[in-house]
């Protein structure tokens, strides 16, 4: 059954619940009001996602985010961000002139615990307010919570404010610290241009999954398993399954030795149809999306997902797990997957939903457009309300 889209509040501070401190105002006193603020310049961390940009309005507002700085090693011309340079307490104390609110995405899992608190320590030092925005609840990418739980458990209690995309992603924060996160969607992905793209016509009902580098949340093959047993029960139905080449590769951190084996085994069985490639570039992948008409995820755990959002842009329907929050994101048909397992006879029947009923839950361009301005307006009346 598909789930309701995030709630989206009016502009207002982040309210605090009972117990909800986290120390005086940076720089004391009240702010000004949005409208009388001028130009508000933030440290976001990172500037460059797609996820940030998009915070902006096409046009611009009065919020400038200072670019990425250059990691040491990066490339010159590079746009890459990570390792985030200003999660550095030094850099805090060297810039602080140059912005006025810092805002924290995502981006340090190579940060310590201690490494946050000093981060923490040289943003109050310097009389500058921290967002801190809730995108992973547990880390995607580790298998042992202890570490990410230890980092939120110094950012969140920290954090002036609070912003995540899901109701119940505020709930859970509100249970585990005592915080209140103002709940704003994730903005859409896939550039302006991509919203009005027509999608393409084909003979078969296509199912996609991508394991990518099998990072530590996914699962893939016991669902490939079922997909590939289900698809083959319904006339023109097609299981794509795409992977990176890491997976094999005795050398690298993302090797999975037996998983590319079996899905090739299966591919020359007929079963699905497998594509090993290095990692799409954005048109690539707006290609990829819009060429299925199912994109099943296989996480066993995790929070939020852009990768949905991206769906959601390109009218692909999204099988989504239960674990985590992804069903409040945007529609989309969910299944019975976390920690504990699969539940196959739930896969099966939103295969089989998405299969008979075709859903069409793409977002209209007109309403993204005007949601990404929206989102301007709340971020930038927070970080008034903070000055």
């Amino acid at each position: 059954m598909p789930e309701p889209v995030a709630h989206r509040r009016s502009a207002k501070p982040t309210p605090r619940a009972s117990g909800d401190e986290a120390g005086p105002r940076p720089g004391g006193g009240p702010g000004p009001s949005a409208g009388a603020v001028g130009t508000i310049r933030v440290a976001s961390v990172p500037a460059g996602h797609v996820y940030v940009r998009h915070l902006s309005p096409p046009g611009g507002d009065h919020v400038v985010r200072l670019a990425d700085p250059r990691p040491c090693g990066a490339p010159a011309g590079s746009r890459q961000w990570w390792p985030p340079v200003m999660l550095d307490a030094d850099w805090v104390d060297e810039h602080a002139a140059a912005f006025d609110v810092f805002h924290l995405h995502f981006g340090f899992d190579a940060q310590s615990p201690s490494g946050l608190r000093a981060l923490l320590d040289a943003l109050r030092r310097n009389g500058k307010p921290l967002v801190y925005t809730v995108h992973d609840l547990v880390n995607p990418h580790h298998h042992d919570e202890s570490e990410h739980r230890a980092q939120l458990d110094v950012l969140v209690p920290g954090a002036d404010r609070l912003i995540t995309l899901t109701p119940g992603a505020a709930e859970e924060i509100t249970a585990r610290w005592g915080r209140t996160a103002l709940v704003l969607p994730h903005p859409h992905v896939v550039p302006p241009p991509g919203l009005i793209r027509p999608r393409p016509e084909h003979d078969t009902f296509m199912v996609g999954v991508h394991v990518k580098s099998l990072r530590a949340n996914m699962d893939p093959l016991p669902v490939v398993r079922v997909l590939a047993d289900t698809l083959s029960e319904l006339p023109g139905a097609v299981l794509r399954v795409d992977c990176h080449p890491e997976i094999d590769d005795p050398a690298s951190h993302f090797h999975a030795p037996g998983v590319l084996d079996e899905l090739r085994g299966m591919d020359r069985g007929g079963r699905l149809r497998l594509s090993v490639h290095h990692y799409f570039d954005d048109d690539a992948l707006w290609d990829y999306l819009i060429g299925l008409d199912v994109s099943v995820l296989p996480y066993r755990f995790g929070t939020h997902s852009g990768w949905l959002e991206a769906c959601h842009d390109l009218g692909t329907t999204v099988v989504a797990p239960s674990c985590g929050f992804y069903a409040q994101q945007r529609p989309c048909l969910g299944y019975g997957h976390d920690r504990r397992g699969l539940d196959a006879a739930s896969l099966r029947e939103a295969v089989r939903t998405a299969y008979e009923e075709r859903p069409a839950w793409r977002a209209g361009p007109a309403d993204r457009l005007a949601e990404r301005r929206r989102l301007a307006r709340e971020h930038e009346a927070l970080y008034a309300d903070l000055l």
